[in-house]
């Protein structure tokens, strides 16, 4: 029997209804997830398994989508390890001694990885009230995206520090590598055993490497960080690989070891499926900025990338990047009941 169809398609097989999920759905234009986190730190919003199921699962009931993703944020891992961050409003992540020198990195793999036990809890009470027709994903930052917030300190636009502590001390940046690997592949790793199904690496800043830099300097770390799942499941657990701005390193990121390959809003599918060589199955990418338009306009798009999705052997419909906070939830219901009549 053919499982959900979320796993299908991210196996490269079809299935009669095209699979939906949104990344940042759980919360930010709800509502619900509004009053859930109301006088609650994103972090500790986290890290409470009971709010952090009750977030994930509220756009499951509210949108109908095919997929649960953990709610969790990149940094949770650094938090749990000990190492001094939080989520500033208005910011994001920021952290209170930024990494810039090779004893500021040996003071930091001396850190071991926390205790999940919370994630793996909130984890558990998803699944347990999804069921099998509905899969969760499991959530990760991948190590260079990981490492260029422990570098920079924070969010940067260019990421220069990290840059160049990863050609001016190649070795330094390996052992920092090396250890956010090992630190979020563990977190991925904690969630598949309490039950996730698949499993997200979100590198939210590698669109900042050329390709000869994320092939040297941050792909074998992903690779890495994959590899955490290798020996849980025979049937493997599918591994998609997202990023922004990578439409130059669609295929050292499937290389590293992914199953998937989620692409942003900046390159049609067909053409990331022609770079992928045509045997890749491919998730995205509605422009996030539609979803403000006209109904008309919104649909247009979204049939648009439907239809150029068909090229490749497997398609999950989801955002080019998160859901704006501003997006009325009407909106991706209606999105959600479209695409499955395609």
């Amino acid at each position: 029997m053919p499982g959900p169809a979320l796993l299908e398609a991210f196996r490269g097989r079809r299935t009669p209804t095209l699979p939906v999920w949104f990344m940042r759905q759980a919360g930010r234009s709800l509502p619900e997830y509004r009053e859930a986190r109301r006088g609650v730190g994103m972090l500790e919003s986290c890290l409470r398994p009971d709010l952090a199921a009750e977030i994930t699962l509220q756009p499951v009931r509210r949108h109908g989508v095919d997929a649960a993703i953990l709610f969790s944020d990149i940094v949770v891992p650094l938090r749990l390890a000990g190492v001094g961050v939080d989520i500033v409003a208005g910011v994001g992540p920021v952290v209170e001694h930024p990494v810039r020198t090779a004893a500021d990195v040996d003071a930091l793999v001396a850190h071991e990885p926390g205790d999940p036990s919370a994630v793996a809890e909130a984890a558990r009470l998803v699944v347990a009230e999804l069921g099998e027709a509905t899969p969760l994903i499991g959530f990760a930052g991948a190590p260079f995206t990981l490492a260029a917030y422990l570098v920079e300190g924070r969010p940067s636009r260019d990421h220069l520090a990290a840059r160049t502590l990863m050609h001016a001390d190649p070795a330094t940046w390996r052992r920092l590598m090396e250890w956010a690997a090992d630190l979020t592949g563990q977190f991925m790793r904690a969630q598949v055993l309490a039950g996730a199904r698949a499993a997200q690496l979100f590198d939210s800043w590698a669109g900042a490497l050329s390709l000869p830099d994320y092939a040297a300097h941050a792909a074998p770390y992903s690779a890495r960080a994959l590899a955490h799942l290798d020996d849980l499941d025979p049937t493997r657990v599918p591994r998609v690989h997202f990023g922004t701005g990578t439409g130059e390193l669609l295929a050292a990121m499937r290389d590293a070891g992914a199953d998937a390959v989620g692409v942003d809003h900046r390159i049609p599918l067909d053409e990331a499926n022609r770079r992928l060589g045509g045997r890749t199955p491919l998730q995205g990418n509605i422009d996030p900025a539609f979803l403000a338009a006209p109904w008309p306009v919104l649909e247009a798009h979204v049939r648009d990338v439907v239809e150029r999705g068909r090229t490749a052997p497997g398609h999950v419909v989801n955002l080019g990047h998160g859901v704006p906070p501003s997006t009325d939830p009407t909106v991706l219901t209606r999105l959600v009941e479209l695409v499955h009549t395609l």
